[in-house]
């Protein structure tokens, strides 16, 4: 699996462990930052480059990591296709894929144990998407309100759109 993530100083050495570990578990991990422990950097672009790479790159997952999760999802989630979910447990790690198709895992650093978090990472990048469609129902219209602002679709714009990046069908990305 292709894996991105990303942190600010809250989880700078939690994140350099993770690379290590996942690419010893055969992931390959692209490291979006922080490169340096810098105790006032600030999240947002960490968070946003996984989110970009992951929306440019659908067959990847990524992971941002701060001290609670929050603003790392809140501000990976402002990247168009990107689902980013909170996961403080093993159900929400297993669900945020399974119903959701979370694309990104927001963790928080200063909320669990290393071995906790390993193991929740390791859930959310094993649990496919069900696929069912009440689900994929409910992603459509995410993806519809993210590029329009509404649930209505456009007469003119049915199936004119990629469902999960809001990607016209069009664009050759």
């Amino acid at each position: 699996m292709r894996v991105h993530i990303g942190t600010d100083h809250a989880g700078f050495e939690l994140k350099n462990r993770l690379v290590t570990v996942l690419r010893n578990k055969g992931h390959e991990v692209t490291d979006h930052g922080a490169h340096e422990y810098d105790a006032i950097d600030d999240y947002p672009p960490f968070c946003t480059d996984v989110g970009e790479a992951v929306v440019a790159d659908r067959a990847s997952l990524g992971i941002v990591i701060g001290g609670s999760g929050n603003g790392e999802q809140i501000a990976a989630n402002k990247v168009a296709g990107v689902r980013a979910a909170l996961v403080w447990n093993e159900d929400t790690a297993r669900l945020a894929r399974e119903h959701n198709d979370a694309n990104i895992i927001s963790v928080g650093a200063r909320q669990h144990s290393e071995e906790e978090l390993e193991a929740l990472i390791d859930l959310f990048l094993a649990e496919p998407f069900s696929g069912e469609e009440r689900h994929q129902r409910r992603i459509d219209l995410v993806g519809r309100y993210e590029r329009t602002g509404g649930y209505e679709e456009p007469a003119d714009a049915a199936g004119s759109a990629d469902s999960a990046t809001g990607v016209p069908a069009s664009d050759d990305r």
